[in-house]
């Protein structure tokens, strides 16, 4: 069967590949599949500053109420926030409309179930069934079509939720970099509310600047900014603000493995880590096992997605997981990775422990890793590529037994990610990195 969906959402080029033919249609079965038995069921929608989230978030309103649910439409918020939201406000659904850290010419739907979760991966199944089957959903008429509603005050109780988990940050200096992003305005609001002086950076959304050598993907200018105020620690946010990535009082960067190192020690300091362990996926750097062992902490891995983090998470009884990429998951607060959030948690444990977030770094030593990307036509196939195979064993037998080779089509672009990580040379690691990208792009036309 053909797909829609990929690890996070529907996602692709606006208005070519994501079209608002098909938001319509993804509205439509959404709505009929998760419609509430209520005299008037309603459906949120959120987005990010990306121009064509106002074509999508019309064909979404239009699919929802000719399906006989009320569109609640909430206005520019993180994809946490929608989430908390869709719960809070007792929503029979609720899609985000946004491409996360991607380009700007990209775009995407994330949708939520009633609970703040992320749909599963059945559910999923059944939408896709219904997306390239015929259209027989029912269509009610008269008073039985929904309406469009803007909301955009819904985001003041996530705001006062938020607050709620925070410490006093009175006397705190903070960078920020918010990407150009769904949390521009909120961020900087909240952290400002609890007292902090914030040095804000990239918070003028154009529609078409979001994540433009900005935010999370590129932080090279909040690390100048941090040098030169001599700001606490520093915040990045990507376009949705679903992820962190920080940078310590010297400028350097602090991603997710370290995050996760990090709070899962403090978490266990305070007696709250459940089952002396956190979760993280396979791309993580092998550092991070060494490091948890070191200090007596389980590390369970499992594949790419922050929705698969946070399944296992649930299965388990875990209640930290995240990602490399800045996708940190505290389950006793939130239902999905949440960038502000963590930086909440993260000023709480610098201001606790009384000590600079640049004196953790040796705690964790990396393995050299390296990642390429590369654009493909087409994902499918490429284990049983002969040029490959062949490559592929050769670049094992150069990084010896403890080495890693991954491979794996990325669930948001038309990309294959190829990471090389062993205690070798760096340029080694670079060099078959890329042999093996490109022999990828060669072949999967």
């Amino acid at each position: 069967m053909k797909r829609l969906f990929g690890t996070d959402g529907v996602r692709g080029v606006a208005n070519l590949e994501l079209t608002p033919e098909m938001a319509f249609r993804i509205g439509r079965i959404c709505t009929h599949l998760l419609k509430k038995d209520e005299d008037q069921p309603f459906v949120v929608i959120g987005k990010d500053t990306r121009k064509s989230g106002d074509m999508l978030q019309g064909a979404l309103v239009a699919g929802i109420c000719s399906s006989g649910a009320d569109a609640r439409c909430l206005g520019v918020l993180s994809t946490p926030a929608l989430a908390y939201l869709t719960k809070e406000l007792g929503a029979s659904a609720g899609i985000m409309i946004s491409a996360s850290h991607n380009p700007i010419e990209d775009n995407g739907l994330k949708i939520f179930a009633p609970s703040g979760y992320k749909i599963s991966d059945s559910l999923e199944a059944e939408m896709e069934e219904l997306y390239f089957g015929e259209d027989q959903l029912p269509r009610p008429q008269g008073g039985g079509i929904g309406r469009a509603f803007d909301d955009n005050s819904a985001v003041d109780a996530y705001i006062d939720f938020l607050k709620k988990t925070a410490p006093d940050l009175t006397g705190v200096h903070i960078a920020m970099d918010c990407g150009h992003g769904a949390v521009y305005k909120i961020a900087p609001e909240i952290f400002r509310a609890l007292g902090a002086r914030v040095t804000v950076l990239n918070d003028n959304p154009n529609g078409i600047n979001i994540n433009v050598k900005c935010g999370s993907t590129d932080p090279t200018a909040l690390q100048e900014t941090v040098r030169e105020t001599g700001a606490l620690l520093g915040l990045a946010f990507d376009g949705d603000a679903d992820r962190l990535i920080a940078v310590d009082e010297k400028g350097e960067i602090v991603d997710g493995d370290i995050l996760m190192l990090l709070f899962s020690l403090y978490l266990r300091k305070k007696k709250e880590l459940k089952n002396n362990a956190f979760v993280t996926t396979i791309m993580s750097n092998g550092g991070l096992d060494v490091a948890a062992r070191q200090n007596g902490l389980d590390v369970i891995r499992t594949v790419v997605g922050d929705r698969y983090v946070l399944e296992k998470m649930l299965e388990g009884g875990y209640n930290l997981g995240g990602e490399q990429s800045g996708h940190i998951i505290f389950s006793d607060y939130a239902t999905t990775g949440d960038g502000v959030l963590s930086a909440l948690k993260l000023i709480e444990f610098v201001k606790e422990e009384g000590r600079p977030l640049s004196s953790y770094s040796s705690l964790m030593s990396r393995l050299p890793q390296v990642i390429v990307n590369c654009r493909v036509g087409r994902k499918d196939g490429w284990e049983e590529i002969a040029p490959f195979k062949v490559a592929l064993e050769g670049a094992y037998k150069q990084i010896g037994p403890y080495g890693r080779v991954l491979v794996r089509p990325s669930g948001t672009e038309p990309m294959m990610r190829v990471m090389v990580e062993a205690d070798k040379e760096e340029a080694l690691l670079q060099s078959l990195a890329s042999e093996l990208a490109a022999i990828l792009s060669r072949e999967l036309k």
